[in-house]
């Protein structure tokens, strides 16, 4: 099957002090309809950076233009230009950004804000942009969509912002969606609430989703597709069953041993040593060597490549050199 979204050795550099400094490094994976997949990684890996690469929305300077491709309906938007972007941008592919409070005017209210979306991408008028605007509160859930269409930003709660982000992303029936940390601020009922949200009308619409987080918990409850990120890198990726089941990194299995066991609540939790480096002091070799328990010397030099350790599944660790060789 074609995926709606092919990304292939996009590679992003912050300009720092008079130097180029990799945020993304040959970052590749593709997306497809009715499928969503879940870009995972601690703090500072280059998740975020990733969708803001591929929305072109970061800065530049201090961001330099991203390289490699972005094919999205046999066009690479890397090559776009930027009224041609912001054709894209809200109509076909739709953002959820992290912080719902700050990704909302708050001096607009909520049904300016959805109206002025439905104007822009849509061309409606403003009594159908109205329409359009009360109807995708009411697609999400939102109680009284007349009376909340009137409200400001500080009038509802974390989860009812949430949601009208939701709404306003998927206003134009987007072919992608991408949700940077949508629960992330959220308590356990409501995240539960936004992940069925997103479910169901991925289900109804068939897009593509794009799941940025670092909860193995939302992995596990809506992702198809993970693709583990580690300083800048993918690392490993393939299905959801596979990465769940064989962990063939050793950083995406200290991620998972360092999660609470509900069956052993007095268990002390493993972690992983150190921290994720700064961009400005990446180790050469693999990233991970620093902190990896198996690190050999071949891991400290020279690109390690992507190892096949199943089908449609590939890990970058030297550990895995025999078993892709038998494959």
């Amino acid at each position: 099957m074609k995926p709606v979204l092919k990304v292939k050795n996009l590679t992003t550099c912050l300009q720092l002090d008079g130097k180029d400094f990799p945020v993304v490094s040959q970052v590749s994976f593709e997306l497809h309809s009715g499928r969503t997949l879940a870009l995972v990684g601690e703090s500072g890996c280059g998740k975020s950076m990733t969708a803001l690469s591929i929305m072109r929305i970061l800065p530049t300077p201090p961001a330099a233009q991203p390289t490699g491709e972005v094919v999205y309906q046999d066009r690479n938007l890397l090559k776009l230009s930027e009224a041609e972007m912001r054709g894209i941008r809200g109509n076909k592919i739709g953002m959820i950004f992290q912080d719902p409070m700050s990704s909302l005017n708050p001096v607009y209210s909520i049904g300016d804000q959805l109206m002025e979306v439905a104007t822009e991408h849509l061309g409606l008028e403003e009594e159908e942009a109205e329409e359009k605007g009360m109807q995708a509160l009411e697609d999400v859930g939102i109680p009284n969509p007349k009376i909340r269409f009137h409200d400001y930003p500080h009038q509802l709660s974390g989860g009812m912002k949430q949601r009208v982000m939701i709404a306003m992303s998927l206003m134009c029936e987007p072919d992608i969606l991408i949700a940077d940390e949508p629960t992330t601020a959220l308590d356990v009922t409501i995240q539960a609430q936004v992940l069925n949200l997103m479910r169901e009308l991925q289900q109804k619409k068939g897009m593509a989703i794009l799941l940025i987080t670092h909860d193995m918990g939302v992995v596990s409850e809506i992702a198809d597709d993970v693709v583990v990120m580690y300083a800048t890198r993918v690392i490993e990726q393939g299905t959801k069953q596979q990465i769940f089941e064989k962990k063939s990194h050793p950083y995406t299995k200290g991620l998972f041993e360092s999660l609470p066991q509900v069956h052993k609540p007095k268990q002390k939790l493993n972690v992983i040593k150190g921290s994720v480096p700064p961009i400005q002091k990446l180790p050469t070799g693999c990233h991970f060597h620093p902190r990896c328990p198996y690190a050999m010397d071949m891991c400290r030099q020279g690109d390690v490549p992507d190892f096949v350790v199943g089908q449609g599944y590939t890990a970058k660790c030297w550990l895995h050199q025999e078993k892709s060789d038998d494959l």
